[in-house]
């Protein structure tokens, strides 16, 4: 199945695919393009065509090569083939061509055919030992464990800051430089495929996405559910957290820099410097950015394909309804002329009830007088209980206007105040309910700012009920209340 149906398998079964392998490796790979023109890449393979007659002859090479490079690019990009892939961007009428992902993995295969002058071990089995203990480390749920290898760590810098002070520093020498480059400049390539992959789902999405739109007759609601729960899977799979977890680690501007500083540094060593390195991997950074932002212009393209759908639809209902009041003014214009005996014909105009009206004599309720109140007088006489009338008079009335004007006093000299602060200055005269009065400015007042992380302390003294001479404190926590100037 594999052999006959994947477009890599296929390649590398071609007649032609040595032809086709180096041709887009030399256009697309080695100078990372990730989308080129038709124009630019029919004169490219019109060159490479010319080369190849020249060299086998013009009767040989128009026999082994008869189609134009207009044609090959065709066949490439058609489904059969899937080496190419065809497509219009938004606002140009000229197709263009980008590889597809299994096209650059068969590349990327062939690549790692030819012989190599240095093949390092070393750095690849440092990467891997790294990788489990960053596994191991990150999965330890014993807080001493933790504590422990943290320790131990800072042992191993403590006694390496102890051997650089006394100068002895250990270096790599040039195997370990050349072995750990060659790595880096392999994984490097190997992560500009993968967002080829990364832009290719996204972009199945999005196709996806436009077939439903295109062939859907249901309710809009139920649509963009499907949808929307479809591009939440795969922002939320293991591909698409890692892509973001990576998109936001390229996109600080602090590690763009020290990133750019370690690469021209490392280039600039002798013994990387003789492995002739590709001039294009000093900014390998920024082919990196470059290829994320095609897979978030997908993601854009999906979002703008969204909205383009529900203003359809608005539009369509909108028209609808236009029709139905269109049709309605129509036939009462065709009617304002008409005879009076016209009008009271029966199908003038039909309204479907939603209901039949019932309306059954027995049901009806009988007549019934209304009630009329009666007024019972009654003589008033005085009493002559003893009623103790204090109560009316010890009324606590709290001056707002008071307070305000007390916390304004304070913030003329300071930007804010605390509530325990301005009852230092002037502690409570009137108790609990003065307290509550301030809490009711500091919730009316828009800077006003309340700390429930921190508690304070708020006391005043009241008078004994049993002994009027006698006081006592009360106390009170609440969260911290600041005043704040405006």
């Amino acid at each position: 199945m594999q052999r006959r149906q994947h477009p890599a398998w296929r390649l590398l079964a071609a007649d032609s695919a040595p032809l086709v392998a180096s041709f887009l490796h030399r256009v697309f790979v080695v100078p990372n393009v990730r989308v080129m023109a038709q124009s630019n890449l029919v004169e490219a393979l019109e060159d490479t065509l010319y080369g190849l007659r020249e060299n086998l002859g013009e009767k040989a090479g128009v026999k082994v090569f008869p189609k134009s490079a207009q044609e090959y690019l065709n066949d490439w990009a058609a489904n059969d083939k899937g080496w190419l892939r065809k497509f219009y961007p938004s606002g140009t009428d000229e197709p263009h061509f980008d590889l597809t992902p299994p096209t650059e993995r068969a590349l990327a295969w062939l690549g790692s055919l030819s012989d190599r002058s240095f093949v390092g071990t070393e750095s690849r089995l440092l990467t891997l030992f790294g990788l489990l203990k960053q596994m191991s480390d990150g999965s330890e749920t014993n807080a001493e464990a933790r504590i422990a290898e943290l320790h131990k760590q800072r042992d191993a810098i403590d006694r390496e800051i102890a051997r650089v002070v006394e100068g002895d520093m250990a270096l790599l020498d040039d195997t370990a430089l050349k072995d750990r480059f060659q790595q880096f400049t392999g994984l490097a390539r190997e992560l500009l495929a993968d967002f080829r992959e990364v832009e290719h789902n996204f972009r199945a999405l999005d196709r996806t996405v436009r077939e439903r739109i295109a062939l859907w007759d249901g309710a809009k609601g139920t649509l963009l559910q499907e949808i929307m729960g479809e591009r939440d899977a795969i922002a939320e799979s293991d591909q698409g957290k890692s892509f973001r977890a990576f998109w936001d680690f390229l996109m600080s501007q602090s590690r763009q820099e020290e990133f750019t500083a370690l690469l021209a540094r490392v280039l600039d060593l002798p013994p990387v410097s003789a492995l002739a390195p590709d001039t294009r991997l000093k900014r390998v950074h920024y082919d990196w950015l470059e290829a994320g932002e095609y897979a978030q212009r997908t993601v854009a393209q999906l979002s703008q394909q969204l909205r383009r759908f529900l203003d359809d639809k608005a539009w369509l209902e909108n028209r609808r309804i236009m029709d139905i009041l269109r049709g309605i003014e129509g036939k009462v214009l065709t009617l304002r002329d008409a005879e009076p005996i016209a009008l009271r014909a029966p199908d003038f105009m039909q309204i479907d009830e939603i209901g039949a009206a019932v309306d059954l004599p027995l049901e009806r309720p009988l007549y019934q007088p209304p009630l009329h109140a009666v007024l019972t007088s009654v003589a008033l006489f005085a009493g002559d209980e003893e009623v103790d009338a204090a109560a009316l008079f010890s009324q606590v009335r709290v001056d707002k206007a008071a307070l305000s004007a007390h916390i304004t006093q304070f913030l003329q000299t300071q930007a804010q105040v605390t509530l325990a602060e301005l009852l230092l200055k002037r502690p409570l005269q009137r108790g609990l309910g003065e307290l509550v009065a301030y809490l009711q400015l500091a919730s009316e007042s828009p800077g006003s700012v309340v700390d429930d992380s921190t508690l304070e302390s708020v006391e005043w003294l009241v008078h004994d009920g049993a002994d009027a001479a006698r006081t006592i404190t009360r106390r009170a926590q609440l969260p911290r209340v600041i005043f704040v100037r405006s």
